[in-house]
């Protein structure tokens, strides 16, 4: 029996216009924008649908605007009775996968994930922190590398373990920059500076982490109805106790996504839609196995050719 996973993409994925198309033939797509307005008393829809590029980039916009993306989008899936037997996300992409799986309501959700990106915004200050990836090695070596850097006194470490041989790190500018270095005496190939306002996923995040408790104090979170593979701990989770606190967790800690998509290829997935603009998970689920089937569904095209697909094969 074939078991599928729903999978959400994080901040970097976000792009001018997408979701439009959906929500300009379907009034249900349509109402989740209108629903992040009137949750966040701002015109998130108009930067969403028409930008410019840089108000969505900026992360309070983007965090919302990936959220309401992809819950738009999954409405369309749910609506023709395709479900998961799990969900994950990367990163701002997990609150999708909660949401997805019954664990909080979608107001809720786009309301946390705004004051997250504040939070994350406010954490640091501008131009302090930063983020690299970094190809070609594996995980035990880069690890040596940030610890030695960061007893030297310059914060680092790893942030996103994305596939085999693809590793983010994220800290001060300093830290990541000597840390890149030396990285590439131990053998990695290449590194990449990002393009981010912060230092995500680092022990920097962690006044953003104490701040952030008290909204997720002030929304509901139940029980997930299907297990959520958490980027704290690679494992499902469903109790709602166990999902607040790797919320918390979840700012200054490493997303493990290469050992998610494991966990979910163990509990016996096959197939992979990934919902929202984009396909980057899609190509990192393919880099820890070539043979899994993996969808992408953003538009009209993607999601007719999703439904038709699995259809065929039920």
């Amino acid at each position: 029996m074939s078991k599928i996973a729903f999978i959400f993409p994080g901040q970097g994925s976000q792009a001018v216009g997408m979701g439009k198309e959906l929500a300009d033939k379907y009034p249900e797509v349509q109402a989740y924008f209108t629903k992040a307005d009137e949750r966040l008393d701002s015109d998130l829809s108009h930067v969403i649908f028409d930008g410019p590029q840089e108000e969505l980039t900026q992360t309070t916009n983007a965090q919302p605007a990936l959220l309401t993306t992809s819950m738009a989008i999954l409405n369309r899936l749910t609506a023709e009775g395709i479900t998961a037997d799990f969900t994950a996300g990367h990163s701002l992409g997990e609150y999708s996968a909660l949401v997805a799986a019954g664990a909080m309501g979608f107001e809720d959700a786009v309301y946390a994930v705004r004051k997250r990106g504040e939070f994350m915004e406010e954490a640091v200050p501008s131009g302090e922190g930063t983020m690299a990836a970094v190809l070609g090695i594996s995980r035990e070596p880069l690890k040596e590398v940030t610890d030695l850097v960061t007893e030297e006194g310059h914060t680092v470490g790893l942030a996103n373990l994305n596939c085999p041989g693809q590793i983010v790190i994220s800290g001060t500018v300093k830290g990541v920059e000597l840390a890149s270095e030396k990285a590439k005496e131990s053998g990695a190939k290449r590194v990449i500076p990002l393009q981010v306002s912060g230092p995500f996923h680092s022990q920097l995040m962690r006044p953003a982490a104490d701040k952030f408790a008290s909204i997720l104090d002030s929304i509901t979170i139940e029980d997930a109805r299907v297990p959520v593979i958490a980027n704290v701990t690679a494992e499902p989770v469903t109790d709602r106790e166990k999902i607040k606190r790797l919320l918390i967790e979840q700012l200054y800690s490493p997303v493990q996504w290469e050992d998610s998509v494991e966990k979910l290829l163990e509990s016996g997935v096959d197939t992979f839609i990934e919902i929202g603009p984009g396909k980057v998970l899609s190509g990192l689920v393919k880099k820890v196995n070539r043979r899994v089937k993996t969808y992408a569904v953003q538009d009209e095209a993607s999601l007719e050719q999703t439904i038709r697909a699995l259809k065929e094969e039920a």
